[in-house]
């Protein structure tokens, strides 16, 4: 798997001084962006080419809170390739212990038509390799 870490800033935050729910997505949608420039991703390529990634279903636990001022270690792993989807098993841990998990299931769509596009050749193979 791997790994990504981030800080937790007070916006990250809820009025109970921990990391609001939905704020793990944008976590974890980082993560995947960085694990994912190994495999010859380039957002500003993709949209040129009129592609653009999308999640179609999210499967999140949330086991314990981050708060303020952690370091949150996302690590994440592609799991599943198809030609236009692609699914990913992500993880947060503070301090070595695991506080949340999802399944992120990521399809490919014309940016014009919003119509299932198949990833690039270039992409595809390169994403093959983490597997």
């Amino acid at each position: 798997m791997e790994e990504h870490s981030f800080r937790v800033y007070y916006e990250d935050t809820d009025a109970q001084g921990v990391v609001y729910y939905a704020n793990y997505l944008k976590f974890f949608e980082r993560a995947r962006t960085e694990y994912l420039r190994q495999s010859n991703y380039d957002q500003m390529k993709l949209m040129q080419e009129k592609i653009i990634f999308v999640v179609r279903a999210v499967e999140m636990k949330l086991i314990k809170p981050a708060r303020l001022d952690d370091t949150v270690i996302i690590k994440s792993k592609l799991v599943k390739l198809g030609k236009v989807s692609f699914d990913f098993l992500q993880e947060a841990y503070v301090k070595n212990s695991l506080i949340t998990q999802a399944k992120i299931q990521c399809g490919s769509l014309n940016s014009i038509t919003f119509k299932p596009s198949p990833l690039p050749e270039y992409l595809h193979t390169g994403m093959k390799k983490l597997l």
